[in-house]
């Protein structure tokens, strides 16, 4: 029997739903193109909508993004799927391409789910939170989160009993357990990639004790517990749920470090670090909070006088990189490091310590071609063919590259990006 596989066409198909993504859409949109947007995860506004504030302005994170998604949401120029993926993309000629995308069912009828969270509240099954980098448990029958886009319930249906729980509650009858994954054909004439980046595993350095010691935290679960949707009311230590005296912020996890296969920088762990202390001073003033770095790279508009205001704070800088951490029986972190203006080993205790992990590449770049015809950095970021004359463009005529698909870069630049590969991409089209 034939596979049952839906043909659609779009102007421009664009790779990935966070910040970068959706602004680059939404230029496209505006200009009155007909764009697909294929995001993996089952919300759009990729990272961006889960942290707390920006840096330098310390303004709403959320309170940007928000707005922002709600605009590509609604545009009527604009196709959201969300929980699939792009599995492969083929030139077939001058001005056309051909991409196989797959979207994965949510065991709900999207059009007919209104948020309401009964389905959520009547399952009796609790697994691990992604969203929250599994600080605290949801329910099998979930939405993301409280500010996702769509807001739309999906079943996991990995840990679901199948007992009929939420079946029984949903006042829209929208549970549907016999949804299949959906194949897609989908033809265009321009594709924009805006995969973003993936956080390094701090795993992979065992000498720090993540995943080990329930006290060693990455940024990410930290930014979780200081955002407006966090899992706490407070900031706790996973440990105990004791609220921490001494937090200790371990930079470059990650960058910078040949032993573990990156040796660049990633641009943002610094003044997202400063940012976090600053925000945990205000959280917790009777806190002390140290930053463990070897230099400090503040490059951008108004970030040298922002990591001197977390000075004036009262935070602590260390130059020292650290060479172990060892965990006390009260749960207490030991920090053995080398003080490089002193030129000595030491020790200090603190009670919390966040690893400051660094951006890597999606790995998922790799496969949207045929072997070898999307060029890739020696870094596996999409490689940029000019990079001072046309930033967005790559190997491949008619495909262009935005935000940190291509590098590591903060939220204005990634916006930048987005704005240079739409504006890429129009010109390309309106040539054809």
């Amino acid at each position: 029997m034939a596979e049952n596989i839906k043909n659609a066409s779009y102007d421009a198909l664009v790779i990935g739903g966070g910040i970068a993504g959706g602004e680059a859409a939404l230029n496209l949109a505006n200009n009155g193109y007909k764009v697909l947007i294929v995001e993996k995860d089952l919300s759009i506004g990729g990272k961006m909508i889960l942290l707390s504030k920006v840096f330098p302005t310390l303004d709403c994170s959320a309170c940007i993004t928000t707005p922002k998604v709600s605009e590509i949401s609604r545009h009527p120029g604009i196709t959201i799927f969300t929980g699939s993926e792009v599995k492969k993309i083929v030139k077939i000629s001058e001005n056309a391409f051909e991409a196989d995308m797959i979207k994965n069912p949510r065991y709900v009828i999207e059009e007919d789910c209104t948020g309401c969270q009964l389905c959520e509240q009547a399952c009796p099954v609790v697994v691990n939170d992604e969203y929250q980098y599994n600080l605290v448990g949801r329910k099998a029958a979930f939405i993301p989160f409280s500010i996702a886009s769509p807001r739309i319930a999906a079943i996991d249906i990995e840990n679901c009993t199948l007992c009929g729980a939420c079946e029984k509650v949903c006042p829209t009858k929208c549970i549907d357990f016999t949804q299949e994954a959906e194949k897609y054909h989908i033809n265009v004439k321009t594709v924009i990639i805006a995969t973003g980046f993936t956080l390094f595993d701090p795993l992979k350095i065992p000498r720090y004790g993540y995943g080990l010691y329930k006290n060693v935290l990455t940024s990410m679960e930290m930014e979780r517990q200081l955002a407006p949707t966090r899992p706490f009311n407070t900031i706790l230590r996973p440990g105990d749920g004791k609220v921490p005296d001494k937090i200790a912020y371990v930079l470059c996890t990650g960058s910078r470090d040949v032993t573990v296969g990156n040796p660049i920088c990633s641009q943002i762990c610094c003044m997202y670090s400063i940012k976090q202390a600053q925000l945990l001073m205000g959280a917790l003033p009777m806190a002390d909070v140290t930053i463990y770095y070897i230099n400090i790279r503040a490059f951008g508009k108004g970030f040298e006088e922002f990591y001197d205001q977390a000075k004036g704070m009262g935070v602590n800088f260390i130059k020292g990189k650290i060479g172990k951490i060892a965990e006390k029986e009260n749960g207490n972190l030991t920090l053995r490091y080398e003080d490089i203006n002193e030129n000595i080993v030491k020790e200090a205790e603190h009670d919390m310590v966040v690893l400051s992990v660094g951006a890597l590449a999606n790995p998922d770049n790799a496969g949207l071609f045929n072997e070898g015809e999307l060029k890739l950095d020696p870094f596996s970021f999409i490689y940029q063919t000019d990079l001072l004359a046309s930033p967005a463009e790559t190997s491949i005529k008619g495909v262009f590259v935005a935000g940190t698909a291509s590098g590591p870069m903060d939220i204005p630049d990634s916006i930048l990006s987005a704005g240079a590969a739409s504006s890429e991409a129009i010109s390309y089209l309106i040539q054809k």
